[in-house]
């Protein structure tokens, strides 16, 4: 799950993008309008936490382009301006919560969750296709009722297959979500394949009922049964 941090206060940021990368979930950061502007231009956010004071400009303002894309409603504006008609604006625009500073990083936490849930499987913790089933809170995969380890990478890997079943998905696409913005740096897709090789031994060896498919110079598809 990626998520983006719009949020000028230094401290703040760096103790966010700490505690949600313990919750395993890829971090990108803006610190002011522009930067956060050039971002949700190019990539796309399962979440987004939006200050609505910022260097440069208004959060709202970033929100309404949000909206104009449809991209607005999995935005959590985080902001010390305790206005009930910020809120309000927020809120009209798209928002799906709003979260006066100061706060509780478990309140934070519990409503990223809430927003995930709602915006990828109407509200379920789970997603199971075939003999399947992914513990997205547990970050646990189980097979026909047994636990299968896999690693922080092959687990968002296989959520993201998941979630776009009998889809074709790029390599590009893939590596964007699982490895975040920095990997337009990369020299070629050489790490994808091995990961997915791993993860491919080990839902064989369990007898999974799908299977990732290979397609020749584009990227990868999952098959259910």
């Amino acid at each position: 799950m990626k998520i983006l941090i719009v949020e000028d206060g230094k401290e703040l940021r760096e103790t966010l993008v700490n505690s949600l990368e313990k919750d395993h979930y890829l971090v990108e950061t803006a610190e002011d309008f522009k930067s956060a502007f050039e971002k949700i231009g190019l990539y796309d956010y399962d979440c987004i936490l939006l200050d609505i004071m910022l260097p440069g400009g208004s959060g709202l303002e970033l929100l309404q382009d949000l909206k104009k894309n449809g991209k607005s409603e999995n935005v959590i504006i985080i902001s010390a301006k305790n206005s009930l008609d910020d809120k309000l604006v927020g809120l009209e625009l798209g928002a799906d919560d709003y979260l006066t500073k100061p706060f509780h990083i478990a309140e934070l936490n519990a409503r990223i969750k809430a927003v995930l849930r709602r915006k990828q499987q109407d509200g379920k913790d789970t997603l199971d296709v075939g003999n399947l089933l992914l513990d997205l809170n547990e970050r646990m995969l189980y097979i026909a009722g047994e636990t299968v380890r896999l690693n922080r990478k092959e687990f968002d890997i296989l959520n993201y297959f998941l979630l776009n079943k009998n889809r074709l998905i790029t390599k590009s696409a893939l590596a964007e979500y699982v490895w975040g913005d920095h990997i337009d740096q990369a020299d070629n897709f050489d790490f994808i394949y091995y990961q997915i090789k791993n993860l491919r031994k080990k839902l064989l060896d369990a007898q999974a009922s799908i299977q990732i498919e290979s397609v020749y110079g584009v990227g990868y598809k999952l098959l259910e049964p």
